[in-house]
């Protein structure tokens, strides 16, 4: 469990700019090898808690066929601390995500998904000039106020209107979304901000947004944020 624990502290470095770091360090290339004791799926993974000779550990792959008892290697290995499956209602203080070894690159690495939905804002699609007015209501905020607030405003509910220029789906169990509404700078990054949701949206929708205001959240494997919104809900 200690080489567990290094490993995690290596992987997971975070890093102070919303969107991507160019600094980031890379997921290093590993395996992880152990006996399944417990299988839990859900609609896109499966959850195994396995024992390894560190110690036991969960971890995640892609939905597959696997029984306890066996024996198993996960490749491609990214570590998530504080992981919160919203499907099981369970927060993992530490868990492994990676392809089940033997899946031949047909599907892909958790930790690849989790790149995916946090590239960077640099590779929104383009929508156009953005000029989304301000919502209105209690809490009511501009993206630059939350981007830019975010120690004041932490897990403090907010609103905010504006138009999705990137949106990923069911991603760890969510919906990523990227929302600006013309206030900000592109430079610090204060024009953009992302946003988790089990709701569903599409590129070029304005949105009005209802959620959380988090902070300084690591998703591992160099993918953290100093502010973002968390247990949003979207209305048109």
């Amino acid at each position: 469990m200690k080489a567990l624990l290094a490993f995690c502290m290596i992987v997971a470095a975070p890093f102070v700019l919303a969107g991507e770091n160019p600094d980031a360090i890379p997921p290093v290339p590993t395996v992880v090898k152990g006996e399944v004791l417990d299988v839990k799926d859900v609609e896109s993974y499966t959850y195994l808690r396995l024992k390894t000779r560190d110690g036991e550990t969960w971890a995640a792959v892609n939905k597959s066929p696997v029984k306890k008892g066996t024996e198993v290697t996960i490749e491609n290995v990214m570590v998530m601390k504080n992981f919160e499956s919203k499907s099981l209602k369970k927060t993992f203080p530490t868990i492994v995500f990676g392809t089940l070894s033997g899946a031949g690159g047909v599907v892909q690495a958790a930790g690849h998904d989790m790149a995916t939905a946090h590239s960077g804002v640099a590779k929104t699609v383009d929508v156009g000039d953005v000029h989304v007015p301000r919502a209105s209501g209690a809490n009511a905020r501009t993206v630059a106020e939350i981007m830019t607030k975010g120690a004041e405003l932490k897990d403090k509910p907010v609103l905010v209107r504006g138009k999705v220029v990137k949106y990923n789906s069911q991603i760890m169990g969510k919906n990523w979304i990227h929302l600006r509404d013309g206030s900000g700078s592109a430079v610090t990054g204060s024009n953009d901000v992302l946003v988790t949701t089990m709701s569903q949206a599409k590129v070029g929708d304005v949105v009005t947004v209802k959620g959380v205001v988090r902070t300084d959240k690591d998703f591992g494997a160099g993918y953290a944020y100093k502010v973002l919104i968390e247990e949003a809900t979207l209305q048109q």
